[in-house]
């Protein structure tokens, strides 16, 4: 296939081709580029290529600023295309529809997910924390014999999506969406915590442990420096023996690169 890139030699000058991106993220049939401050006036240029290399995308949308906010939305312009930035994305046999402008979602954590959901065992509770428009719940009842999955989200827009998405994906019954803040479920005990919020990651730990069961997992996504890995692990021991808890690391993995020298990490840890 023919890259992008490629339809823009000639186009460009030396100067502006080598600042083109080589990767971008599709959800769905949208295409979310990240552009240099110097190219951007040649938006449109880039989006109509793209277009022309991907039959598959019918929108390109360039961000603008980044992830803010306690919903973690990120505002996009339409560069080229279709004028709407509501699409539906496929995943690990999952359908999700979704606003890539008013609800976060990550393709690149597609992966992660399918890991996560291959350690869940049968008939275990599990909830999500950051569930968006429900990725992780649907994922996890698609790939797994849990006997339930919760997904609570705070963002109103997101948790509607996730309500239509487990309808969509007849998950109903297996899949429950919550609207509002995890630290103020009721008592409730889980076999599974997942925190899919890396911006607060091992942070919102101490708050949830009382809806985890002794002997449960937690799977804690957070960022890390590439200088020092353990520092999330490290740090969630700490504030489970701070809670009473007693934690055991059993992994750390790579879910990302979000920076130079900066990573998305899953710390998976037991708790007693």
């Amino acid at each position: 296939m023919v890259q992008y890139r490629e339809l823009l030699r000639g186009k460009l000058s030396d100067s502006e081709f080598s600042l083109l991106p080589r990767s971008f993220d599709v959800i769905g049939d949208i295409a979310i580029i990240e552009l240099p401050k110097e190219l951007q006036r040649r938006a449109k240029k880039v989006g109509a290529a793209i277009l022309g290399t991907l039959p598959n995308v019918k929108v390109v949308a360039m961000e603008v600023g980044g992830h803010t906010g306690k919903f973690r939305r990120q505002k996009l312009k339409v560069i080229a295309g279709e004028k709407r930035l509501e699409t539906v994305h496929k995943e690990s046999g999952t359908v999700l529809g979704l606003n890539v402008e008013k609800c976060y979602f990550s393709p690149r954590l597609g992966s992660e997910r399918l890991r996560i959901a291959s350690h869940v065992r049968p008939n275990e509770r599990v909830l999500v924390v950051g569930s968006g428009v429900g990725p992780y719940p649907l994922v996890i009842a698609r790939h797994s014999r849990a006997s339930q999955v919760v997904g609570v989200e705070i963002n109103p827009v997101a948790h509607k999506f996730a309500v239509e998405n487990v309808a969509r994906n007849k998950l109903q019954g297996r899949v429950l969406c919550v609207k509002g803040d995890a630290a103020k479920l009721p008592a409730d005990e889980f076999d599974r915590i997942i925190i899919a919020i890396p911006h607060e990651g091992v942070a919102l730990v101490p708050k949830l442990l009382h809806l985890l069961k002794k002997g449960g997992f937690l799977h804690v996504l957070d960022f890390a420096e590439e200088s020092d890995m353990g520092v999330p692990a490290r740090t969630l021991v700490e504030r489970c023996r701070e809670s009473g808890r007693r934690c055991k690391v059993v992994q750390t993995v790579k879910a990302g690169q979000p920076g130079v020298r900066r990573y998305r990490v899953c710390v998976d840890a037991k708790v007693n």
